[in-house]
């Protein structure tokens, strides 16, 4: 939907595909959906969930794939994801996804909440010449 031809909208590390697809296989999930949505101190966050092996895609998700890992973005977070790396992290303390998205302008603290530029501005940014 806001893509460029040729470029993917997010890239994983070895550490989040690894962990993805052993979400995957252990779950016997197709991938997970990445979104975001309202909340949180920042004003938005990102969600995850499972898409399962019957459930349909929507037309609309950008599917990107890597080395067997599979994430479905929402078409209304697609401009917001664009450019965004995904990594898996394990601490002493927690464990989780990270994202280093540079669409962020705000991030809290607890770093569960984020902030984005204007939306207009995004979608503008995003348009490929001729559109």
């Amino acid at each position: 939907m806001f893509g460029i031809p040729g470029k993917q909208a997010v890239t994983l590390t070895p550490r989040a595909v690894s962990q993805i697809t052993r979400l995957m296989d252990r779950s016997g999930h197709q991938g997970l959906r990445l979104g975001v949505k309202k909340g949180g101190c920042a004003g938005m966050e990102y969600t995850l969930d499972y898409v399962g092996r019957d459930d349909e895609l929507n037309p609309l998700d950008e599917v990107v794939e890597q080395d067997g890992a599979k994430v479905m973005i929402a078409p209304m977070a697609q401009m917001f994801l664009f450019g965004t790396e995904i990594d898996y992290e394990t601490g002493l303390l927690d464990s989780g996804f990270r994202f280093n998205n540079p669409n962020v302008t705000e991030a809290c603290g607890c770093g569960e909440s984020i902030k984005f530029g204007n939306a207009e501005e995004m979608a503008e940014a995003f348009k490929l010449p001729g559109n």
